[in-house]
């Protein structure tokens, strides 16, 4: 067993919890960067082009649903295999990462070739951006089984507790995808000027990169699994252990594309410059929410290798900190965010009407932006614990039985403006309804193997 996979149940937790996070709140700020700087490049085309990246949104959260779940569930399952001191087990895990990136990506690049004309509409594009849509999305979902790829072998990398190969994994894809965009939409050098397809193939070889390199440290043996034809093969009894884990993470994302597809059929009534607006405050929250997403990352190997190795106490020690940790630094930039608005939101809008809603918008929706971290860290701490039912319940539970409803009353309230209201009110009481699932879950724990601390949350 490798060193950084042994720390994991050894190493002084603060430190441990930074080492961990840090490169994961790296990669994942630096590939928000790329829906940054790509945005920002599309909005010399005009306000259309931001409105046509922002219909095909919902359908990329898909592959990042299947990627991240599945990762989810393959990190969780080869940490716990790690701590029960179970060498071959992760390799026969990490084998099955082939199979169901082929069979994901296949099918979310299919549907959009033969099904975009049809599912554009109903994912809200008008018609004055209908055909900056359609090459945008049929372009991004060829690379489909490629993200799917790299975001799985990223989380396996990650679970042997292994955080900087999954970073330079990501910001490989990225920088890619920053340097080509300038030069594929207007045409710099030897290149054709593209426009918004440019944009897109950018982020199709930009993707190709990432699942290269990651491929090159698995068979160049830079990991910690030695991957034999054998562990190729599909498992099924494997594979329904890594998705009884992740399908929560995959059904929680694929709920924000469901969420994300009404936001865009109920903005389009009101314009393309609201679609436009809704796409800036998309990808600067993205950016903003990105050390959530990092210190998850960092934390789920700790949980899934303390509960294999039935240290209970330890366990909750690291959700301690890293929640506190996260609340603090979310606090942070809500307050820079909060002060700074229409600094930030000029960056990507001049027109008067777009630069109007953004703000509001971005204001009102990014006030309880310090609670989603603890929302998140629960679903991370409950995958840990192997509670994937559970976290799929509390994920039901914020999206369909409360975000859902809140979302069509305040928009019959208050129009555009309730929409927005409805994210601060629906986070506050998600925030409530995982507090008490994941105190039931300590309560379970309390006075286990290992003695835990008597007040987890003080």
């Amino acid at each position: 067993m490798q060193e950084y996979t042994k720390r994991l149940g050894e190493a002084p937790l603060g430190r441990l919890l930074i080492a961990l996070s840090l490169p994961g709140i790296i990669s994942t700020i630096t590939t928000s960067l790329y829906n940054i700087v790509n945005t920002l490049w599309v909005t010399r085309i005009g306000y259309e082009a931001i409105a046509a990246l922002t219909i095909s949104f919902p359908y990329q959260i898909l592959f990042y649903a299947i990627g991240g779940g599945t990762g989810i569930g393959i990190s969780a399952l080869v940490s716990r295999r790690f701590g029960e001191k179970n060498i071959d087990a992760p390799n026969q895990v990490a084998g099955q990462i082939f199979f169901l990136s082929a069979f994901w990506g296949l099918l979310f690049m299919l549907v959009p070739l033969f099904f975009a004309d049809r599912l554009l509409p109903l994912m809200g594009a008008t018609p004055d951006i209908m055909e900056y849509s359609r090459i945008y999305f049929v372009i991004t979902s060829y690379g489909a089984p490629l993200i799917i790829l790299a975001l799985v072998m990223s989380s396996l990398i990650r679970g042997s507790g292994d955080a900087v190969k999954p970073m330079v994994i990501m910001i490989t894809g990225t920088v890619v995808n920053i340097i080509l965009d300038p030069f594929l939409i207007f045409g710099i050098g030897p290149f054709p000027e593209m426009g918004v397809s440019g944009a897109a193939w950018g982020t199709f070889i930009a993707q190709a990169c990432a699942a290269g390199l990651g491929l090159f440290y698995f068979f160049a043996h830079k990991t910690a699994y030695h991957i034999k034809a054998s562990h190729i093969i599909p498992n099924w009894p494997i594979i329904k252990d890594v998705y009884r884990v992740g399908a929560p993470t995959a059904f929680f994302q694929f709920m924000e594309s469901i969420v994300f597809l009404l936001l865009n059929t109920i903005i389009s009534s009101f314009g393309s410059v609201a679609l436009a607006a809704l796409g800036i405050v998309m990808r600067i929250s993205d950016l903003a929410y990105m050390p959530i997403m990092g210190v998850s990352h960092g934390l789920l190997p700790v949980i899934g290798y303390c509960f294999g190795a039935g240290n209970f106490k330890r366990l909750w020690e690291a959700v301690k900190k890293a929640t506190w940790g996260v609340t603090v630094l979310l606090l942070a930039i809500t307050i820079v965010i909060e002060i700074f608005t229409p600094q930030i939101v000029g960056i990507f809008a001049q027109d008067p009407a777009l630069l109007d809603i953004a703000v509001m918008a971005m204001r009102i929706s990014m006030i309880s932006m310090v609670l989603i971290g603890f929302n998140v860290l629960v679903t991370t701490t409950l995958q840990g614990l192997s509670k994937g039912m559970t976290a799929l319940v509390l994920s039901l539970i914020k999206q369909f039985i409360v975000f859902i409803p809140l979302l069509y009353l305040c928009r019959y309230l208050w129009d555009l403006t309730g929409v927005w209201i409805s994210w601060p009110i629906a986070d506050t009481i998600s925030t409530a309804v995982a507090f008490v699932f994941i105190y039931r879950e300590y309560k379970k724990h309390h006075g286990g193997r290992n003695d835990v601390p008597e007040k987890p949350w003080k």
